[in-house]
């Protein structure tokens, strides 16, 4: 078996989530032993990989405490009246997607999409519409080790002006044929085909994985 056959990514994730799920829920010094254990294993394999060091690995891992669900990214899809997508240029790699983030605690999900955009765009947004829910981790190279979902919402431009953020570089709109080079991982080609199915067809239903 060579690296291509071996799914190395998987088999970490999936041990990751076992380890962190059975130390939430075990009451027995035996168990606690193998469940560290397995977080050391998916944190070697991990490291073995990529470039990252194990122990740094093992420490992040065990900071995720409680029952292993998927982190929750949420987009906004802002399309101007010239049928123009609203896009932001990262810092992290310089590339452009739509505004977004990670979920806090205690948000509704329309909540994230408004508020990521105007603090990485300077847009105000109303969240009017469910696109689709995704698996982020089955469309393309995974946004990270840890599972995630992908929650997208067309929204209705109500205001501001184009501004930078700590994450954001620029913000503008682009025509859907004439896009700059995209973060992919944030968002794709498949994301940007649903949302112009949608603008296509205002009753068309959110698509899910």
């Amino acid at each position: 078996m060579n690296k291509k056959d071996f799914n190395w990514l998987e088999i970490a994730r999936e041990l990751q989530a076992l380890a962190q799920t059975g130390l939430a829920f075990s009451n027995d010094n035996y168990d606690t032993e193998r469940y560290n254990r397995l977080t050391e294993i998916a944190s070697e394999i991990t490291a073995n990989y990529s470039n990252y060091d194990a122990e740094v690995l093992k420490e992040i891992f065990l900071s995720h405490p409680g029952y292993a669900t998927p982190k929750i990214d949420v987009r906004a899809a802002v399309v101007n009246d010239k049928g123009e997508l609203l896009l932001v240029q990262e810092r992290t790699d310089e590339r452009w997607a739509m505004p977004g983030g990670w979920a806090d605690v205690g948000d509704k999900p329309s909540e994230v999409a408004e508020r990521e955009t105007i603090e990485e765009s300077g847009y105000i947004v109303k969240a009017k519409k469910l696109v689709a829910v995704f698996d982020a981790n089955r469309n393309g190279r995974p946004m990270e080790f840890f599972h995630a979902f992908k929650i997208i919402f067309l929204c209705d431009l109500i205001g501001g002006e184009a501004k930078t953020s700590n994450e954001t570089m620029d913000a503008g709109f682009f025509a859907f044929n004439d896009l700059p080079p995209l973060s992919e991982n944030r968002t794709n080609r498949k994301h940007l085909d649903e949302i112009k199915l949608h603008l296509l067809d205002s009753n068309r239903l959110a698509t899910f994985d």
